[in-house]
């Protein structure tokens, strides 16, 4: 998927050498920073086979990604979405959700994210683009720190047709 006015492409991605890029990314930036979660336990997330994750790209170079559940009962949860630090603001992080809302969209009613409680940048983001909050999960992801639960949704899961199959 190509945006031409920020120029970047968005492709579905497996392999190990992206997936230790994206944990780099993690890493070094919030919230994974703020609760000192290291580089080994954001690349021990990647790999899963409940894991879809797709990279941002501008010019080869990774800019930021989205790590997506795509089935089970929480099927549409959008586990991780992060931007180069870098990067931030200048569009890609809408451009990531924009794809996952269209992406889910296409077989989920439900959008579902969890946003740390002091990422406010993120709370606005996610609040624009329609999510509200269900409840909030604290020491979730670690000790200390609450995660809220946010939703956006097109109906119930009973009857979903996806846009364009009527």
């Amino acid at each position: 998927m190509a945006n031409n006015k920020i120029n970047a492409d968005i492709r579905l991605t497996n392999d190990r050498a992206d997936f230790a890029a994206c944990a780099t990314l993690m890493a070094v930036s919030d919230p994974w920073l703020s609760m000192d979660i290291s580089y080994e336990e954001c690349l021990a997330a990647f790999g899963k086979p409940e894991n879809t994750v797709f990279v941002l790209l501008r010019d080869d170079k990774l800019l930021g990604f989205v790590m997506l559940q795509e089935y089970g009962s929480f099927k549409g949860y959008i586990k991780t979405l992060c931007v180069d630090g870098n990067c931030r603001g200048l569009g890609y992080g809408t451009l990531l959700l924009k794809f996952c809302v269209q992406h889910i969209l296409a077989y989920s009613p439900n959008l579902f994210i969890c946003v740390s409680a002091f990422n406010e940048g993120a709370i606005k983001l996610y609040t624009r683009f329609g999510f509200e909050l269900v409840g909030e999960l604290p020491n979730f992801v670690k000790q200390g720190f609450t995660e809220l639960l946010m939703r956006k949704t097109a109906g119930p899961i009973s009857g979903y047709l996806p846009p364009g199959s009527k």
